[in-house]
């Protein structure tokens, strides 16, 4: 778990890196000490007064954290193939929300899912699809329709998690400016 001065941190990053890249500025280059040096998965979710606006993250704990927000900062408001880019417009009301993934642990089915602690992951090939704990509760989806979502967001068949797609679930750390 982060401190509330760390999830302070993280949030302010990602809204310096958005504004950066929106004023086609350099995007700011975090340091590299506590919070930020750690290596972790993260997604960041932009909102326009309630309304997704852009979400784009990085699953495995492969760079530091501090890199990982700008990076999906960055391209939740610029590359993120639903929505146009983020205006400087639009940008003092768009809210940040930060998602901090844990540890992938595979599963086999919808029993070992608990809605709202657990995000998902389905793969099966080159094709994966990932949707986060408050997705689940956002639709009011069981676990046996979380599971077929996250198939198809993979675009696979929603019963794939039955015919060889492996799957995984996750917690997060979800944390915003609200």
């Amino acid at each position: 778990m982060t401190s509330p001065a760390e999830r302070a941190l993280l949030l302010r990053i990602a809204r310096d890196a958005i504004a950066a890249h929106v004023a086609d500025a350099p995007v700011p280059v975090p340091g590299a000490s506590g919070v930020l040096a750690r290596p972790g998965g993260a997604f960041v979710t932009l909102h326009h007064h309630g309304d997704l606006r852009g979400c784009i993250g990085h699953i495995e704990p492969t760079a530091p954290l501090g890199t990982v927000v700008t990076r999906c900062a960055v391209a939740a408001c610029s590359a993120d193939p639903r929505f146009p880019p983020v205006t400087p417009a639009e940008l003092e009301q768009i809210e940040i929300e930060i998602s901090l993934l844990g540890p992938l642990e595979p599963i086999t089915g919808p029993q070992e899912i608990e809605i709202g602690a657990h995000g998902l992951v389905v793969e099966r090939g080159w094709q994966r699809g990932l949707l986060l704990p408050q997705v689940a509760i956002e639709w009011k989806w069981d676990a046996e329709a979380f599971l077929a979502q996250t198939c198809h967001k993979a675009g696979l068949p929603r019963d794939a998690w039955r015919h060889g797609a492996t799957v995984w679930r996750f917690e997060a750390e979800v944390f915003s400016e609200r």
